[in-house]
């Protein structure tokens, strides 16, 4: 598998540029990450990790059902900098009608835009400013937990990739006993026809502390191919709240990938949602590590997969104390040809007693040659725990569908109404009224488009 991420016209290979890689950026970005010596240090650690981690092949286990041919990465060049009309235009379609403590608005791995709407935010000590300048202002914190958890599901080659090029993103630290009462919201745009970006989020929420972020990622023009490799380290100190939503709402024919990463403390609890709509192949890694007693992690997703779009989802509910749980939900409708996997794995460590843990995985077929794959596991090593986990896939009932069509609703609209009601039960469990009505509004898009 060879790879281009291109700094010049000519578009060199990878390996040819290895240098102009790490520090390929705007000027303002440039001395920030040039300052930033232990970075570039990471990044060339991840770079030699990349070359030497070989590429997926149809044995590995990791890579069960999944279209390995999706995975060349050699049409894909570096993004460049965008003009100033592109800009204004790209901030102009970030404004949404949620209500917000700050936003900040990337556009191919630079930061276009960055508000602040409520005073007492850095008042409170909340740290929401882009990654390239935590990583100077902000090194211990930064350092301290930066990609510091090992992608364990089969993307550690695409997560090495990442460390090898990530130079924008999210840096949000909430102090201890401190609530942030409106969310804060990221965009992350890829313009450019073969882009390739490399979105990061590193949140860490401090103890009694509670927060929400939105993660939004768009591409500027829904045609494009594009390449998008994205890693979230989430963090919670004992008795931290979290919510985390990321759209994932790349064009039709962006190869996409996005590792997550979420340790919960002591009494912590953390809610985990994800809607993907868009790219051609999208591979979603979530590892939810419950570390300290009475620890909770909610993980939750809803796919809405069409045409040819492949959705891989593997996950791991990891239990390492006792006394805590977690509980996943993910829905998937599927519509012509499109194919979705899922593998997850509740795992109840030694000593991990008193363990509460689901796992549930629904699909709903619309089509005869749509295909769910779904592999849900146990690994349990302790006593006293209560674990349970399941699959279903199915169509839509006939004499649903018979009833609204017998009052004049047409197929199409039926089925979309089926839908919707099928996937909602994943939004309302998110619990936040402003962020589950965009959620539905971006779902309806969907399903007219």
């Amino acid at each position: 598998m060879s790879t281009a991420f291109a700094t010049t016209e000519e578009r060199p290979s990878i390996e040819s540029e290895v240098d102009e890689r790490i520090l390929t950026c705007g000027p303002a970005e440039l001395e920030d990450l040039s300052a930033a010596g232990w970075f570039s240090q990471v990044r060339n650690e991840g770079w030699r990790a990349f070359q030497e981690i070989p590429a997926p092949v149809r044995t590995d286990e990791a890579w069960r059902f999944a279209s390995l041919q999706s995975l060349d990465l050699s049409p894909y060049s570096r993004a460049s900098m965008i003009g100033e009309d592109a800009t204004a235009e790209l901030v102009r379609r970030s404004a949404g009608s949620l209500e917000t403590a700050g936003r900040m608005i990337f556009a191919n791995d630079r930061l276009i835009s960055r508000e602040v709407h409520t005073a007492a935010l850095e008042e409170q000590g909340v740290i929401f400013k882009p990654l390239q300048r935590a990583v100077v202002e902000h090194e211990v914190l930064v350092s301290r937990h930066f990609m510091k958890q090992e992608a364990v599901l089969g993307s550690r080659r695409f997560a090495a990739l990442h460390q090898a090029n990530v130079r924008a993103g999210t840096f949000l630290y909430v102090p201890r006993n401190t609530e942030v009462a409106l969310p804060l919201e990221t965009f992350h745009w890829m313009q450019g026809r073969n882009a390739s970006v490399f979105p990061h989020t590193l949140i860490i929420v401090g103890e009694n502390s509670r927060v929400t972020l939105v993660d939004r990622l768009h591409s500027a023009d829904p045609r494009e191919p594009g390449f998008a490799c994205g890693v979230n380290d989430l963090f919670l100190e004992a008795g931290a709240k979290l919510t985390y939503v990321t759209v994932q709402d790349w064009s039709r024919e962006t190869l996409a990938f996005q590792i997550n990463s979420t340790v919960v403390g002591r009494d912590a609890s953390a809610v985990n949602m994800a809607l993907n709509l868009g790219s051609r192949y999208a591979r979603t890694e979530s590892v939810s590590r419950l570390v300290g007693e009475g620890g909770r992690s909610d993980m939750l997703a809803l796919s809405v997969a069409e045409g040819n779009q492949e959705f891989d989802q593997r996950t791991l509910q990891d239990h390492r104390k006792p006394g805590t749980a977690s509980d996943l939900l993910y829905k998937n409708s599927l519509n012509d040809h499109a194919r979705t996997i899922y593998a997850g794995l509740i795992r109840v460590e030694p000593g991990a007693h008193r363990t509460d843990a689901y796992q549930k995985v629904r699909n709903l077929l619309l089509s005869d040659e749509a295909e769910a794959n779904s592999m849900p596991g146990l690994e349990i090593l302790a006593d006293d725990v209560r674990c349970t986990h399941g699959a279903t896939s199915g169509q839509v009932d006939a004499e649903e569908l018979f009833y609204m069509l017998s009052r004049g609703i047409p197929v199409r609209d039926a089925q979309q109404l089926i839908v919707f009601g099928f996937l909602n039960e994943v939004i309302e469990r998110l619990g936040y009224t402003a962020i589950a009505a965009e959620l539905r509004d971006l779902l309806s898009r969907k399903f007219v488009s």
